[in-house]
């Protein structure tokens, strides 16, 4: 205990961290009704009984847009029993809260409001689950914040911007920056990413000296090729990102090399799915601040129901059955319920000194009958387990082993049909394919003269609008600006030769002389074919080339039909064109702006920097303990203060960031055990 009293003292930020609580998920199931209600009312408990600074949730708090009265009234139940109270708040909010809480027609923190009495302040943003809807743009969360029992903060009310302000937060000599960014659709965040579309605002003044917090709701994992949010999207100023929606629990931090940043997934804190990352034990963290270091606890939930899976592949067991074996369905039946009556032994022997949990697990068989073997009656067989599963009706699930994907290692011998038909089903385009493979291949056959994104034009092209010509026209005019670039530089070795065509190259991607040179090629073999006689396949296709990608593009390209979108077109869809999109947009999440046409023409591929590029920060040594009881440490290094230019009220003034301020940043892990060792401080570890 010594340890955890030399954290807490008038320095250092307490914070309760949860995600995706889902209150009211199956409210009206008889077994697992109130499984949500009780887990929020077990993590608020918590919160009071740790006397924490505040809690703060990254989203999901609801299931559903629209909660029942039910829910609300168990959700304002419980935060009025444990967030209100005659407790003082230890710290101070110095950032200009109409900017933070612009969406309140109360726009304070619920603890200075002159009519409520907080103990524990509690912030949240939106998830999708209870994003706004409607014509003004309402979510339940408002409602709680209109009622002063919950902070709502990080709502973009643009679609084509967003600006990212924190919540700047003092507690004695620790500042914390929260920056929040509620739940946004996958695909439109991830193009604003690419754009230069997003921006998040830092305090001009003392800027090492302030932790940053981020709070994010998206996609983690990669469902698709913009479905998600790359983590190098971030900015690399953050020191600790928790990232909501993904419901496995991952609460013990992981480092992003590129950025320097640690990301922490709490999870969901009910199973929503039966699916393996739900069967995760639930955590949720206690997070200590104190100047720029930081100490994280993952606190094991103990009121979430108990959840096994596990996998059965029917052709595995050639010694008890095969497809032709007498009775062969009963044999399978049987062991299927061997397998289920293991899982129940072992649920009871972990419930035991545990009265908290739940008495009926949730129990899911996945059983692989690939090779000839038939199923078995499901509902009769669950049965048998009716009063001892909290799902009697989902325990069995029938599935077939997928075709196995051939292995792609010969770059020579690809099986191309294969790997488009693969992509195809997953959305991915030509130019995707063109980046994907050139980004795995051996340097020695990397493209020379043409970029991946005129490559991937020119076979799009090709494939979607037969233009036979336009890959060979695409080479032959890069050869000509090529050849004619080395004759006006004068260059004649084989080696200054391959250098230069290198740098030139590399000059011209993702900018909008490229995109202008691939419209100047494609033009090219349109004309030959006309010279031809030969008619264009569709003649309601726009002469114009459709350069809006995904990756970026200038702001002058017309819309065209596109592939399997209907009649709207690409142009339909948003992603900045027009008057508005013509404009010069100011340089993304705090970036130093660039004059020039690249940085509005950034690519997918440049947002993935890699970490060699930032030289500005080192990183130290890593070391991760992975206990139950309390986190291991984490220390961040940074250069020595500057000394304040001015008072705390100064810093509600913010400036874009510029990756260039950044000097150096690192964070490691202490896992030392000694009680009576300062636990912020660590050993001192030396730089790598």
């Amino acid at each position: 205990m010594s340890s955890e009293n030399t954290l807490d003292d008038e320095d250092t930020f307490k914070i309760l961290i949860a995600t995706d609580i889902h209150l009211g998920y199956l409210e009206k199931d008889a077994i697992r009704g109130n499984d949500s209600y009780n887990t929020l009312d077990e993590i608020l408990k918590c919160a009071k009984t740790n006397e924490v600074d505040f809690i703060l949730l990254g989203g999901d708090l609801f299931h559903e847009n629209k909660p029942s009265r039910r829910c609300l009234h168990n959700c304002i139940t419980m935060l009025r029993k444990y967030c209100m109270g005659d407790t003082p708040i230890q710290f101070d909010i110095v950032s200009d809260q109409t900017v933070n809480f612009n969406t309140s027609k109360f726009p304070w923190v619920n603890y200075q409001d002159e009519n409520l009495n907080i103990s524990i302040p509690a912030f949240s943003i939106h998830g999708n689950h209870d994003d706004p809807t409607g014509a003004e743009g309402l979510c339940a969360l408002d409602l709680l914040s209109a009622s002063g029992l919950l902070n709502h903060f990080g709502h973009s009310q643009s679609v084509e911007s967003i600006e990212i302000s924190p919540i700047l937060m003092q507690k004695g000599n620790t500042k914390l920056a929260l920056f929040g960014l509620g739940s946004i659709p996958d695909e439109r965040l991830y193009r604003m990413f690419v754009n230069n579309q997003v921006t998040m605002l830092r305090p001009k003044e003392d800027q090492d000296e302030w932790f940053n917090l981020f709070a994010i709701h998206q996609n983690r994992s990669k469902h698709g090729p913009t479905n998600y949010i790359p983590e190098q999207f971030l900015d690399d100023f953050l020191d600790l990102v928790v990232w909501g929606h993904e419901h496995e629990c991952l609460i013990t931090p992981s480092r992003n090399e590129q950025q320097l940043f640690y990301v922490i997934q709490p999870g969901s804190s009910v199973a929503t799915s039966l699916s393996p990352g739900e069967a995760t034990k639930k955590h949720i963290g206690l997070l200590r601040v104190k100047g720029r270091k930081m100490n994280l606890q993952k606190i094991p939930l103990k009121t979430v129901r108990q959840f096994f899976i596990q996998d059965v592949v029917l052709g595995d067991y050639p010694d008890l059955f095969t497809p032709d074996t007498p009775q062969v369905t009963k044999k399978v039946e049987n062991l299927c319920y061997a397998k289920v009556t293991e899982m129940l032994e072992e649920a009871e022997r972990e419930r035991l000194g545990c009265p908290l949990t739940p008495e009926k697990p949730l129990i899911r068989l996945r059983v692989d009958y690939s090779g000839g073997f038939d199923t078995f009656h499901t509902s009769r067989f669950s049965q048998k387990f009716v009063e001892r599963v909290a799902n009697p009706k989902d325990i069995i699930h029938f599935l077939r082993r997928r075709e196995q994907k051939e292995d792609n290692k010969d770059e020579v011998n690809v099986d191309y049909g294969s790997l488009l038909k693969t992509t195809a089903a997953e959305g991915l385009r030509v130019e995707d394919l063109v980046k994907q493979y050139f980004a795995a291949t051996e340097q020695t056959v990397q493209l020379s003269l043409l970029t991946e994104h005129g490559m991937g034009k020119a076979l799009q092209e090709f494939v979607d609008k037969d233009e036979k010509d336009a890959i060979e026209e695409l080479i032959t005019y890069q050869l000509e600006k090529t050849q004619c670039h080395l004759q006006a530089r004068a260059v004649t070795t084989e080696q200054d030769i391959d250098t230069e065509i290198q740098r030139f190259r590399d000059s011209k991607k993702n900018t909008t002389e490229e995109d202008n040179e691939i419209k100047e090629a494609i033009s090219r073999a349109k004309a030959h074919r006309v010279e031809q006689g030969n008619e264009p396949v569709d003649a309601d296709i726009s002469n114009e080339l459709d350069l809006d990608s995904d990756g970026g593009s200038g702001p002058s390209a017309a819309p065209t039909r596109g592939r399997g979108r209907g009649g709207r077109g690409r142009g339909s869809r948003g992603r900045g064109r027009g008057a508005a999109a013509s404009e010069p947009k100011p340089a993304s999440r705090g970036r130093s702006q660039k004059s020039s046409a690249a940085t509005q023409n950034r690519s997918i591929m440049q947002a993935f920097q890699a970490s060699s590029q930032r030289s500005s920060r080192t990183s130290d040594e890593v070391i991760i303990d992975d206990s139950d009881e309390e986190m291991p440490l984490m220390k961040t290094t940074r250069p020595p203060p500057r000394p304040a230019a001015a008072s705390s009220s100064s810093s509600s003034s913010f400036t874009k960031y510029s990756s260039q301020s950044q000097s150096s940043k690192g964070v490691a892990f202490d896992d030392s055990d000694d009680e009576d060792e300062d636990p912020f401080k660590g050993p001192s570890r030396a730089r790598r």
